[in-house]
């Protein structure tokens, strides 16, 4: 969850920044370091888990864990879809604005308290 709400923050950083700077090359390196050898294992690790602990727990019956397992899902398509981002500063191709960056990274956030209130309350609609 820290990289996803970290690496959106640093694509806010990146796109007001020009691109033949030091600057930019730095949140080039910081981004692709965060994405490859934090976020992408940390994501294996959360499925491989989670899918082990449902197995174990027979979670899968119950309506919060749709719910969570739902969220979980978007969370993940978020997580591809920084990468993409991340491949297009690297390349230089970035045709977003630093607005743009601000609201995406509320999207974690958000489903971050869905998946918390799921767990917490168990909701049975």
């Amino acid at each position: 969850m820290a990289g996803l709400f970290y690496l959106p923050r640093l694509f806010v950083y990146h796109a007001e920044e020009s691109i033949k700077t030091k600057q930019y090359a730095t949140f080039t390196t910081m981004e692709r370091k965060l994405y490859k050898y934090i976020m992408n294992p940390s994501l294996i690790g959360t499925w491989i888990f989670g899918i082990i602990l449902t197995i174990l727990t027979e979670a899968h019956v119950y309506v919060w864990f749709i719910i969570k397992f739902l969220c979980v899902c978007l969370l993940t398509a978020f997580h591809v879809y920084c990468g993409k981002i991340r491949k297009e500063f690297e390349i230089g191709n970035n045709s977003k604005t630093s607005k743009y960056y601000r609201i995406i990274n509320e999207i974690p956030t958000i489903l971050f308290i869905l998946i918390i209130y799921a767990v917490i309350f168990k909701p049975l609609v």
